[in-house]
């Protein structure tokens, strides 16, 4: 597994960077390892709702995990607030970093990861595939 360490600036949308990162250097598999920072605006769908929740409070990225691949993302993430609430759901584009973002990628060898529509989930899911090389 290689290693790449991204840190993310200022107004920098966490969504959108980590796909576009995924894209420019053709990653076809990888994982979130470890990923902290803070948030100045959260956009999160929580677990069985279709809409995105909004928050522009300023919060703790206390953990980031998920799938990367140039065919699209799916990442988890915890939040904490000001006064120590915790939240978290599926990362959606909005996710605003306020002072920094500091991401940890796996990049796995010999594996490519594709978003197909499952006609069960009525999501685009995860599909693995392994090369022998």
């Amino acid at each position: 597994m290689k290693i790449d360490v991204l840190r993310l600036k200022p107004g920098a949308d966490l969504y959108h960077s980590l796909q576009d990162w995924a894209i420019e250097n053709s990653i076809e598999a990888a994982t979130v390892l470890s990923g902290v920072g803070s948030l100045k605006q959260a956009s999160l769908r929580y677990a069985s709702k279709k809409s995105v929740k909004v928050s522009e409070l300023p919060s703790e990225i206390l953990q980031i995990s998920g799938t990367v691949s140039k065919d699209g993302l799916h990442l988890h993430m915890t939040i904490g607030d000001d006064k120590g609430k915790v939240r978290g759901g599926h990362v959606r584009p909005g996710c605003r970093i306020r002072t920094t973002a500091e991401i940890v990628i796996g990049i796995i060898p010999n594996t490519a990861f594709e978003r197909v529509y499952d006609t069960e989930t009525g999501y685009k899911e995860l599909k693995v595939s392994k090369s022998v090389e």
